[in-house]
């Protein structure tokens, strides 16, 4: 008979999901699945810092836990651009001292059929998806090279980086690329302490979702007929998976895509 794992009471009672002490930033918090995870990590004891485009919306988030036991700090950013990235980078340091979780949250998409696909809409896909997903990363990923105590990078990808589906060409493409950047980074930053995970959600109910769909339908039949689990997903169902790479319970997982997807990879 095997013996079981010699792992300590202190190691097992100090919470392998606890992040106590870590500065995180969500990218795209103010809303959907990103604001998910900002509150996810926050409860489970990160700093969390919510940057986002939308500076308001950002603040809204943050006021709307003045009933809880943890606080939210916010900031603007546009993932796109390089200098707006840089100084998110600069301002988080300077008020909290370090990095140790950035989730890549900041997305955007647009249904188009390819033949009609817009040139500006499909360059701001990319921009913001893809681009940003990578400036967030290599502005972060520098800034923990220095601190020397490795890290987590959590970018958003999606189902579509696996399958694709009609009138979302530019949007299909960016979330192949984030699954790429992701196995890249963690190849190039693996000895540095730095894990560089994706997740990839299936259909969700948030107001990207919802905007989409006024261009084309999902149906309860589009679910059935691709998930085991026939319904859409709650933002907040999103959120253990962000914890969990976020967390020391994640130790040995990098370039590795988490699948949320109710099945959907499976059918």
């Amino acid at each position: 008979m095997s013996k079981a794992p010699n792992i300590s009471a202190d190691y097992v009672s100090s919470g392998l999901f606890r992040l106590d002490g870590k500065v995180a930033i969500v990218t795209g918090g103010a809303s959907g699945m990103g604001e998910a995870m900002v509150h996810a990590l926050a409860q489970s004891g990160a700093t969390v810092v919510i940057a986002d485009f939308d500076l308001d919306a950002a603040k809204a988030t943050a006021e709307s836990v003045a009933d809880r036991d943890y606080t939210l700090h916010t900031a603007q950013v546009d993932v796109a651009d390089k200098a707006s990235v840089d100084a998110l980078i600069a301002s988080v340091v300077e008020a909290h001292g370090h990095i140790d979780v950035l989730v890549n949250s900041a997305g955007i998409a647009g249904r188009f059929p390819a033949e009609d696909f817009p040139e500006d809409a499909y360059d701001r896909i990319i921009a913001v998806n893809l681009k940003g997903s990578f400036l967030m990363a290599q502005a972060v990923g520098r800034q923990m090279i220095a601190q020397g105590d490795g890290g987590s990078i959590i970018n958003m990808a999606s189902i579509g980086a696996f399958n694709a589906y009609p009138q979302a060409s530019a949007y299909l493409q960016s979330k192949g690329g984030v699954l790429q950047l992701t196995r890249s980074l963690a190849l190039e930053w693996f000895d540095h302490g730095i894990r560089v995970n994706a997740l990839a959600p299936t259909i969700y109910a948030t107001s990207m979702m919802a905007k989409g769909a006024k261009k084309t339908t999902v149906t309860q039949d589009f679910i059935d007929a691709r998930q085991l689990i026939d319904r859409m997903g709650e933002p907040h169902e999103m959120a253990g998976a962000a914890v969990f790479l976020a967390s020391r319970a994640a130790k040995m997982v990098t370039g590795h895509t988490l699948a949320v997807d109710a099945g959907y990879l499976a059918v």
